[in-house]
């Protein structure tokens, strides 16, 4: 009997009685096999227990089928939602992800990226991150690459973003269309491209309603939990106030609705609250969150999917994915 993985491609070509050649064409995916041929030899390599030695396929394809994902927060909800969509995105492909964690240090980012091409990995994909664009310029002559959620010159095609500009004015722009112009603001990383996208957001909407910017409403968060419940700590100690607050992220969204609990204010009865990503938890917390979806999911499998067919030299188009307000009970009309 057949041992699992002791066939080799001359047992697959004759129990399918076909050429070694065909066999191989099969192995790397190839458009210009037969179907009836495919199937034959899909079946054999089945019953055979046939289990291509991807190394061995590499060196003679010049590709190690691998492609190097630099992410940042591993176990964040946002960055694990755009690290699922790249494995939807890859599925089918033959390609393998490794993932790396840049945590949002430029050094790190660079030295990860530097592993990931000592791996030979056929491409990458950059997911947020602070390395600048002129090395990235470089790094993309070198390598297909592809970055996602963040804006980039002269890289039409090869970056995936959402406009957080405009995120931002509309979540803001929906609690003054419930009356609100004591609007807190607790924002994300200081440096971080979103976090200050989204501020210009909030600044515009309330420039255009006719609203004072007050900077004392506005509090320097880090997109967690814990600077939520810092945030409104500070502001109530100081005597700051707000009817409103419009988190960085559902993260601090949660952490905020702690801290007013315990500081005795009813969501939405006395402080509105609006979130951002629309993370799975947002609508069943007490009460629902309003808050931003971000198409975490849907931009990692469009990147990823960009990535395969920018290696092949295929042609494919990256979609442009909008933000979108999901009304839920954590805002109220301003008594």
């Amino acid at each position: 009997m057949q041992q699992r993985g002791e066939a080799t491609i001359q047992d697959i070509a004759d129990h399918a009685c076909v050429s070694k050649s065909t066999v191989s064409r099969v192995l790397n995916n190839s458009s210009s096999v037969n179907e009836d041929k495919r199937t034959a030899v899909t079946e054999a390599m089945k019953k055979l227990g046939f289990e291509p030695n991807v190394v061995a396929r590499s060196l003679a394809g010049g590709r190690s089928m691998t492609l190097g994902v630099l992410t940042q927060n591993i176990g964040s909800p946002y960055y694990d939602a755009l690290s699922q969509g790249v494995i939807h995105g890859l599925a089918g492909s033959g390609y393998s992800p490794i993932f790396v964690d840049g945590q949002w240090k430029q050094s790190t980012e660079t030295e990860l990226i530097r592993t990931l091409i000592g791996r030979r990995v056929d491409g990458l994909l950059l997911i947020g991150g602070d390395v600048p664009v002129e090395q990235l310029n470089e790094l993309r002559d070198r390598l297909p690459t592809i970055v996602v959620a963040r804006e980039l010159v002269g890289w039409d095609n090869q970056c995936i973003h959402v406009d957080n500009v405009r995120a931002g004015y509309e979540a803001t722009n929906h609690l003054v269309n419930f009356g609100h112009s004591r609007i807190a603001l607790i924002r994300g990383i200081k440096q971080h491209p979103d976090a200050i996208q989204r501020f210009e957001g909030y600044a515009k909407a309330l420039s255009e309603s006719g609203i004072e910017f007050d900077p004392d409403l506005i509090f320097q968060g880090d997109f967690s939990a814990q600077s939520g419940v810092m945030a409104v700590n500070s502001l109530i100690s100081r005597g700051v106030q707000f009817t409103a607050v419009f988190a960085a992220n559902d993260m601090v969204a949660f952490g905020a609705r702690l801290a007013l609990h315990r500081h005795g204010l009813r969501v939405p009865e006395d402080v509105s609250l609006v979130g951002f990503d629309d993370q799975a938890e947002s609508a069943f917390v007490t009460p629902p969150l309003t808050t931003m979806r971000q198409p975490a999911v849907e931009m990692g499998e469009a990147a990823a999917s960009a990535l395969v067919k920018l290696i092949h030299g295929e042609p494919y188009e990256l979609p442009s994915l909008p933000v979108e307000l999901q009304r839920r009970e954590s805002v109220a009309r301003l008594r």
